[in-house]
């Protein structure tokens, strides 16, 4: 049976950090938008106090999650327990993306361990959070993280690594607007 929390307990927190994986999921308002689930790996997870969490987004194929942050704050985040006892956690509230050229940016990394390029620290401020039995989740061995994200980061110097996500950004698959250059008019929708 599903249980509501109030804010995240010790017990909730040490799920958390046991976890190898968790999953993002946003939506835009309309009605035609597409739904964004995105699988996170790494170290990059982060729980700032009971009612707010962190991660890093290090970027990859898109800008779906910080485009619908932007259009309406709605995110959702799934934890899964792929071993030990079954359980499934979601923790529902209201995200921003401090980008790398954000004020605060800096700061929030050092929430993490380093990470050679990141694109943008989610910051969430939780609403609900709710755990659910997780019975057909199957069991799966935690073998290592893929190194080809940092690999295809670091052949990119950091300004030309800002300079390749700000060309690739812009936009979101639905058209909202992802990453603006600092002092860069917004493009017209």
């Amino acid at each position: 049976m599903a249980k509501t929390y109030e804010s995240l307990d010790d017990k909730l927190v040490a799920f958390i950090k046991a976890q190898k994986l968790f999953f993002v999921a946003t939506a835009p308002l309309g009605p035609g938008g597409h739904v964004n689930v995105s699988p996170k790996g790494y170290d990059s997870f982060a729980v700032i106090d009971p009612l707010t969490v962190a991660y890093l987004d290090l970027g990859g194929s898109g800008i779906e999650t910080l485009a619908h942050l932007k259009e309406n704050g709605r995110i959702t985040i799934m934890f899964c327990a792929f071993e030990g006892k079954a359980n499934i956690l979601r923790i529902y509230g209201r995200g921003e993306a401090v980008s790398f050229d954000d004020p605060g940016f800096d700061d929030l990394c050092k929430l993490f361990p380093p990470e050679p390029r990141v694109r943008s620290v989610i910051k969430i401020n939780i609403t609900r959070i709710m755990d659910s039995c997780g019975w057909g989740v199957p069991f799966y061995e935690f073998s290592g993280e893929r190194d080809q994200l940092r690999r295809a980061h670091l052949n990119r110097g950091s300004e030309d690594f800002k300079a390749h996500r700000y060309d690739r950004n812009e936009k979101s698959i639905d058209g909202l607007e992802g990453l603006i250059k600092p002092n860069k008019t917004k493009p017209v929708q």
